[in-house]
């Protein structure tokens, strides 16, 4: 990793992909690796996840499936039909595409505002689990997929 990274470290921890029916795909991961399907559980209702999408308060939810792989998370993700940056995708791309790659940081505004300052903008932001925020940045014009950035209390 270089001294000018953004991140501050290369670590991947998840990869998320956008699927239009959750259960199926599930499934179909489960019996590919031999695995129980995880549990499916819906994202958090506004008050609690404070969801913003480009710049404004949204009610978006998202139905969620975490398959914890050794070295990686892949996150199945089924978006409601209001506005956020995985209906978007669903809608621009279809089922199926790497909707972003997720990384652990560190000091989660500073790096926010040196990405904005690279012409990468925040898209969607929240404080999705207990002990953390997310959020999404539009990378998708340099790097051709969404980073996500995680950080952890």
């Amino acid at each position: 990793m270089g001294e000018k990274s953004f991140l501050g470290t290369d670590f991947v921890a998840q990869i998320g992909i956008i699927v239009k029916d959750i259960d199926k795909t599930a499934q179909a991961f489960a019996d590919f690796f031999g695995v129980d399907v995880p549990p499916i559980k819906w994202t958090d209702e506004y008050d609690k996840a404070q969801t913003h999408y480009k710049g404004n308060p949204v009610e978006s939810r998202a139905k969620l499936a975490f398959f914890k792989m050794e070295n990686i998370q892949i996150e199945l993700i089924e978006p409601d039909e209001n506005p956020s940056t995985w209906r978007e995708f669903l809608e621009d791309h279809g089922e199926g595409g790497v909707h972003h790659i997720a990384f652990i940081v560190n000091g989660m505004k500073q790096i926010v505002a040196s990405m904005e300052n690279e012409n990468m903008p925040l898209v969607q932001k929240g404080g999705e689990y207990d002990g953390g925020r997310y959020a999404y940045m539009d990378s998708f014009g340099q790097l051709k997929v969404i980073l996500e950035l995680l950080e952890n209390d």
